[in-house]
């Protein structure tokens, strides 16, 4: 193992040769496939504006994948390049360990799935160049070896072909169980992985907080809101004006509402949760309300196939 990250030390420090010079390009491409502020752009952006079935299946899928690799990085225990050798410049700040790369596995799964589900030639061609360059991004900034983003793209490549067969057989399921059922998964699921991972701090917090939150907003919106993403490019516009808006306020607003509050897990819990509940419901009302979004028939499911 010692002779392949020594391998790896010698790839990173000769990407940082370029260092301070790349330094500003590969932070902004590095944002693009693991920053949270970023995702919580892109997510609802799909959902609230472009394609709803899209965009639920797509945020489930992130939020799912993510926790595989915090439960994968956990298992691997491996060091980062910064961490391995002092040589190394830590150019960004992380936490964890380095194998798998989650940028480079969520930026397979996310922009994978987005290429795969829209089907338009510019968003292969964005795909592929993002699952090049987020991935060589973090080896510039020092923060994986060439391994773990091989890692990464091989269990991310398993959790989208995974997710491709398995996602219409769940929804299908969902559907003819119901609101009730699909209220109670909503519930259940995120409790349980949360109490399977032991010691998985802050991030495991974040990531079962907002999946159930949201998972509970998607069943909300299809047993009582029912909107739909068509309409005129100025509708969409302020959607997402007022989404982002009332979802930056809350993120904000309650961090600073439950500072120093204890437990600070429960609380952050709950943050993130109604953070997840405006997304996939309480936007969806506010649009409907305020006219910027139409409404489809109603037949109380998730909608999560179809």
């Amino acid at each position: 193992m010692e002779n392949v990250l020594d391998w790896g030390t010698g790839i990173v420090l000769w990407f940082q040769k370029l260092s301070p010079a790349l330094d500003l390009p590969f932070k902004t491409l590095t944002t693009m496939g693991g920053g949270e502020g970023f995702f919580l752009l892109l997510l609802p952006l799909v959902y609230w504006c472009v394609d709803r079935r899209i965009g639920v299946r797509v945020t489930i899928l992130f939020l799912l994948s993510s926790y595989v690799n915090l439960i994968a990085k956990i298992l691997a225990d491996q060091p980062r390049p910064f961490q391995y050798d002092e040589r190394v410049q830590k150019l960004y700040n992380v936490g964890g360990g380095g194998l798998p790369s989650g940028h480079t596995q969520n930026t397979v799964v996310v922009w994978g799935y987005l290429a795969l589900g829209f089907r338009r030639a510019w968003v292969w061609v964005v795909a592929g160049f993002l699952m090049a360059a987020i991935p060589l991004s973090r080896i510039y900034l020092g923060v994986h070896f060439p391994t773990d983003l091989l890692g990464g793209y091989a269990l991310g490549g398993i959790i989208l072909f995974g997710y491709l067969r398995l996602e219409p057989i769940a929804g299908a399921w969902l559907r003819e169980k119901g609101f009730c059922w699909q209220a109670g998964v909503a519930l259940a699921g995120p409790g349980f992985l949360f109490l399977i991972l032991p010691g998985s701090g802050e991030y495991g917090v974040k990531l079962c907080g907002t999946l159930m939150g949201i998972g509970l907003g998607f069943a909300f919106e299809g047993r009582w809101v029912g909107f739909e993403t068509e309409g005129s490019l100025r509708a969409k516009v302020l959607r997402f004006i007022v989404g982002t808006a009332g979802l930056f306020c809350l993120w904000q607003g309650l961090r600073v509402a439950f500072l120093g509050i204890e437990p600070e897990p429960l609380f952050k819990f709950v943050r993130y949760g109604l953070v997840g509940l405006w997304g996939g419901f309480g936007a969806p009302w506010v649009f409907v309300k305020l006219k910027l979004a139409g409404k489809r028939p109603k037949d109380n499911t998730v909608q999560v196939n179809g």
